[in-house]
């Protein structure tokens, strides 16, 4: 089985979401499937599909959450130091063509979410920048382009 790198923080979010959907959203729509039934033909029944098609979601969820937990790899980022790019440094970019700066943490592809800063290790910007240090220019490839950017802060912790 491949294991996947991931914080500890990351893995307790995807737990959490696993706890939500077996003890609440899955008895909710458990619920909701049994009253549409009763309502008689299920073959007209917009609630009950609705239902339906819900629980397969969260069925579907919950076993790519477990599967995900199970092949999760949990690094402790608290210990890791050093000057270059790593899993879990906290990386400040400046796009070279904008001025527009940019913090983001390398985190595992099962844990991104670019809203709040956290950029998957596998994505184009971290693959170019993994290994760099402050000062360094890289250059990567975007649907409209190359871009630069320069790294201007490496930190762990």
């Amino acid at each position: 089985m491949q294991k996947f790198p991931m914080t500890a923080e990351g893995l307790s979010r995807l737990e959490e979401e696993l706890r939500q959907l077996k003890s609440v959203e899955r008895p909710a729509v458990i619920r909701a499937i049994a009253e549409a039934r009763s309502h008689g033909d299920l073959s007209e029944n917009a609630e009950y599909h609705a239902a339906r098609e819900r629980q397969s979601f969260i069925e579907g969820r919950v076993a790519e959450l477990e599967t995900i937990i199970a092949s999760a790899e949990v690094i402790d980022i608290s210990k890791l130091s050093g000057s270059h790019v790593a899993f879990g440094a906290k990386v400040t970019l400046i796009d070279e063509d904008t001025e527009e700066e940019k913090t983001y943490q390398i985190v595992g592809a099962h844990e991104a979410d670019i809203t709040k800063g956290l950029l998957s290790i596998s994505s184009p910007v971290a693959r170019a920048i993994l290994g760099k240090k402050k000062g360094d220019v890289v250059e990567v490839a975007a649907p409209g382009g190359s871009k630069q950017y320069e790294i201007t802060q490496v930190a762990f912790g």
